[in-house]
């Protein structure tokens, strides 16, 4: 494959992709900074982090009808969701500003005429809409919670919007400040700009009109309505998600007929706890909101307690354990030693709400000792919340130990690149099962857009033999970097000193997983490598196609200082494994390797 352009969506020509192309390292670190060259050429990016274009320019119109040209607009799928960011933006707010800050509610119109689909969907957005200079505030929170609808949603709903047919409960409040006409919502201002291409999920262009005409408004939004038909039957849905979570429970793996009603609650599962069943898996629009949620549930079913997160986190896991509640106890090197001093405060009589970890580590591949921890939980009363992304649950049984298993659906579970998801499962044989199933049940919103509830389904059908190709490909481009004398260190859970704690929780049939992480003795061989290697090179992991990456580069940037005093090298790169034929990558590989060999030769 030619190396995707700078800016192209990760895969090429799709519309909702989670990632996108940064394919040199100059890119990566101009990124970082804001260097015009780059950011100019990216029109999308992790949903998390760069707000998709159809979202922004939705967000501009519900600000052109209900509020000023210095104002900003968040959406969210639910009034509660915004009502969060809402109560975010005045905490951390300059108190001058943090007063001007509302939400306005949109519905469906059932007066208007709507497909069956959409009245039987009845879309809603929140929006909540704040003064400009809040926007890094407003942006933190949709980061860290992944909160924020998705952008298959805000397509959908955006024509609604431009139709008339999403409207506001309340009438419209009378704004004096409403400035020149421009900014005013009228037909004029249409759903996409004239630049703006929408991509069919068919790949082919479709190019919807900036026009003051009202009937070619309905033409896009009679368009998109029918789009939205041919991608899914919505009557599925339900179905869908009981596939989805009885995935993710390990009691379905084989083919499912959506159209056939599902079989009772099953019990049978590959998890290693008996009697979990689907009612123990709740679906979140991300993975990083299913971490959010668990946290909230574990506040509201146990108290307001310090959490401790063991071992180099994914970035936000931390921000949401720093940011909202309490605070927590910050172990970065997940060590023996870590456990130790843990064990010492928790005998001194310290009491926490929650251990959260990741099995393995992201980007190091450290595992955390889970059979040591769960002693020390059940001695001390605290719960574990453990990641699985990365180990994921063909390779790895880790339920047993502890009491919520959370997952970014949007990895290898998809693997297509395309959708986004999560997923947290609860133990039925925790200690805190009931206040938690209690807390969960209590206050748990299903806000996963119903596209992507179908994409979902549809990509993770054969999820588990995507799995074991990747399994064995990874662990061959493993061989080919330690035979390498250029390449100092290889990090996969085969090769690190905590291989031990893996194989504690490492199912017989069961691999190494797809990701893995090296540096070189010199930064100049990592640069060289990472030009010439010839994958897709982007953010997110766990993709069907090999992704490279200068992980640290791209997530750290701006505190690489502190990420090294964990042993987080600054000039590591991180490669996703995919599905490819196994000697073709190899020989990649070989010729990336080849192009660190020739620099100061």
């Amino acid at each position: 494959m030619s190396t995707i352009e700078l800016g192209d969506s990760i895969p090429s020509l799709t519309p909702h992709a989670v990632s996108m192309s940064l394919p040199t390292w100059a890119d990566n670190v101009d990124y970082e900074t804001g260097e015009k060259r780059v950011m100019d050429k990216i029109p999308t990016g992790y949903p998390r982090f760069f707000i998709h274009n159809l979202i922004e320019v939705f967000a501009d119109g519900i600000v052109a009808k209900y509020g000023t040209p210095d104002q900003k607009a968040m959406l969210f799928p639910s009034r509660k969701a915004a009502q969060r960011c809402l109560s975010f933006i005045k905490a951390k707010a300059e108190s001058s500003i943090a007063g001007d800050v509302n939400i306005i509610d949109l519905f469906l119109d059932k007066s208007k005429e709507a497909s069956e689909i959409i009245v039987k969907v009845s879309p809603s957005i929140s929006a909540v809409i704040f003064h400009r200079e809040l926007f890094p505030i407003a942006k933190q929170y949709w980061q860290h919670s992944g909160d924020g609808i998705s952008s298959r949603q805000a397509e959908l709903c955006h024509s609604l919007f431009s139709d008339g047919k999403l409207v506001d409960s309340a009438p419209q409040p009378l704004n004096q400040k409403r400035g020149p006409k421009r900014y005013q919502r009228g037909s004029e201002y249409q759903t996409f700009t004239k630049e703006h291409k929408v991509v069919s999920e068919g790949g082919k262009n479709s190019q919807l009109p900036l026009t003051n005409d009202v009937a070619e408004t309905r033409e896009s939004t009679q368009f998109l309505e029918e789009r939205f038909g041919r991608n899914l039957d919505v009557s599925f849905v339900d179905n869908a998600k009981v596939a989805i979570r009885r995935r993710i429970a390990g009691s379905l793996v084989d083919e499912v007929d959506l159209a056939v009603e599902p079989s009772p609650k099953v019990t049978s599962n590959s998890r290693g706890v008996p009697g979990l069943s689907d009612d123990n898996v709740y679906l979140y629009p991300c993975g990083m909101n299913a971490i959010f949620n668990t946290h909230r549930m574990m506040l509201e079913g146990r108290g307001q307690l310090k959490s401790i997160i063991f071992g180099f986190p994914y970035v936000d896991t931390l921000k949401i354990l720093q940011k909202f509640g309490p605070g927590c106890l910050f172990y970065g090197n997940g060590s023996s030693e870590d456990l130790d001093d843990l064990e010492t405060r928790l005998k001194a009589g310290e009491r926490y709400l929650a251990l959260f970890c990741e099995f393995p580590g992201n980007p190091m591949l450290f595992c955390p000792d889970l059979k040591r921890i769960r002693k020390l939980a059940d001695t001390y009363d605290f719960g574990v919340v453990v990641d699985e992304t990365i180990g994921n649950s063909v390779n790895v049984q880790v339920l047993p130990h502890a009491d919520v298993v959370v997952s970014s659906l949007t990895k290898i579970f998809s693997g297509d690149c395309n959708v986004m998801g999560g997923s947290a499962i609860l133990n039925p044989e925790g200690r805190y099962h009931q206040p938690l199933k209690n807390a969960f049940d209590a206050d748990y919103e299903d806000t996963y857009w119903v596209e992507d509830v179908m994409f979902m389904e549809r990509n993770s059908r054969d999820f588990v033999t995507r799995i074991k190709k990747i399994n064995d490909n990874a662990e061959a481009i493993c061989n080919v970097l330690l035979a390498h004398p250029l390449v100092k260190d290889v990090y996969y859970p085969k090769y690190t000193p905590t291989k031990p704690f893996y194989e504690d929780c490492r199912i017989p049939t069961g691999g190494y997983g797809g990701l893995l992480s090296f540096t070189f003795h010199e930064k100049a061989h990592a640069v060289a490598f990472f030009d010439r290697i010839e994958t897709a090179k982007g953010p997110s992991l766990g993709t069907n196609f090999t992704l490279v990456s200068p992980y640290v580069v791209l997530a750290h940037y701006w505190e690489l200082d502190w990420a090294a005093g964990f042993g987080v090298p600054a000039d590591l790169l991180r490669v996703s494994v995919g599905v490819e034929d196994m000697e073709d990558l190899k020989a990649r590989f070989t010729a990336a390797l080849q192009a660190a060999e020739a620099v100061g030769a």
